[in-house]
């Protein structure tokens, strides 16, 4: 899988746990989810209303060789902001090369399927989605 290296150790990270300590590993991840910088606001981001709560994001690729990616979903989304949280973790900085050569389905790899709904699978695929036309969008 074409992944980046922060991205393909937290998909072998999930793929090492069982039932629901994929679960517990997810809203570690959700914790996790840094805040936005000083400079956004989530107006002048993009939504993502596929996701099954509030998400917002943005894609800041000035530099094709560091993208920067921030996300917003609310404390009370614990799966959503893990989504965005494995999103940030394993692609911010990444190139926009890097990131365009993602898999589509590489969250299938996370072992998700048997824990969470393939509505909320939706959202995270969607995020993908739409960080990879952002970036197309800037090329």
């Amino acid at each position: 899988m074409a992944v980046p290296a922060a991205l393909a150790e937290i998909v072998e990270e999930f793929a090492e746990m069982e039932g629901q300590d994929k679960l517990a590993l997810l809203l570690e991840f959700s914790q996790e989810l840094p805040a936005l910088p000083d400079h956004l606001v989530e107006a002048s981001m993009e939504p993502v209303p596929e996701c099954q709560s509030p998400l917002f994001l943005d894609v800041d690729a000035d530099d094709p060789e560091q993208v920067r990616l921030h996300f917003s979903a609310p404390p009370e989304a614990p799966t959503t902001r893990g989504f965005a949280s494995i999103l940030h973790q394993g692609l911010d900085g990444a190139s926009a090369a890097e990131i365009l050569a993602v898999p589509e389905d590489f969250y299938a790899d996370l072992g998700l399927a048997k824990a969470v709904s393939p509505l909320r699978l939706r959202g995270l695929s969607a995020m993908l989605a739409r960080i990879k036309r952002r970036l197309r969008e800037t090329q």
